[in-house]
């Protein structure tokens, strides 16, 4: 292995470990000192490696979202249009959202960081911002198709879903709830029907 090759494997190797200190203590929370322990490396080989704990803060959040693109947009873009797309969509979302690590991380940064204004503050947004076009954009796909009213808010059916995965990880997460996916399923269901025009209800 080449020092190129090596170097990069190091580093994705401290990202990974980053990642996990990050989904247990939180991303602020999440010092070089504490990686340096972590990791066994130097304080001063891990700042020649990120320069600060902003950083590795910010690569850490970076990690986080390519996994959560990986695991939950990609495959839900390779499902059918329409229905079928947003179905694979929550399926997907639902799966990560159970699990440690760097796709819990990408949801629980937006709380953390709620009302901690800076830079890695304005990343988490422009991340969250992003993921709800996404979803806006495959709700969209699904009216051009015509399972979905018309007149249905790609805005409003986004902000609903997200509502729906946020009390989901709540209630599975931090509360233990045996029947969290049970409701989180039946409230997706209801949105469904909403948006399709079938329950009397206009999103």
């Amino acid at each position: 292995m080449n020092e190129v090759a090596k170097g990069t494997a190091t580093r994705d190797a401290v990202l990974d470990a980053a990642v996990r200190i990050a989904g247990r203590i939180g991303l602020s929370g999440l010092t070089i000192g504490m990686l340096a322990t972590a990791t066994g490396m130097s304080k001063s080989g891990l700042f020649a490696h990120f320069g600060s704990k902003e950083t590795l803060q910010l690569q850490v959040l970076a990690r986080s979202r390519d996994e959560f693109i990986d695991r939950v947009i990609r495959p839900a873009l390779r499902a059918p249009r329409g229905e079928r797309r947003i179905r694979a969509l929550f399926e997907h979302w639902l799966e990560v959202s159970k699990e440690p690590g760097a796709p819990c991380l990408f949801a629980s940064a937006s709380m953390e960081y709620d009302d901690q204004p800076g830079v890695v503050r304005d990343q988490v947004v422009r991340d969250q911002l992003d993921f709800a076009e996404s979803v806006q954009q495959i709700f969209r796909t699904g009216i051009s198709e015509g399972e979905f009213r018309a007149d249905a808010d790609p805005g409003q059916f986004q902000h609903d879903l997200m509502g729906l995965m946020l009390g989901f990880f709540h209630a599975y997460r931090l509360l233990g709830e045996a029947d969290a996916q049970t409701r989180a399923r039946t409230a997706f269901e209801r949105l469904l029907a909403a948006a399709r025009g079938t329950d009397g209800i206009s999103l």
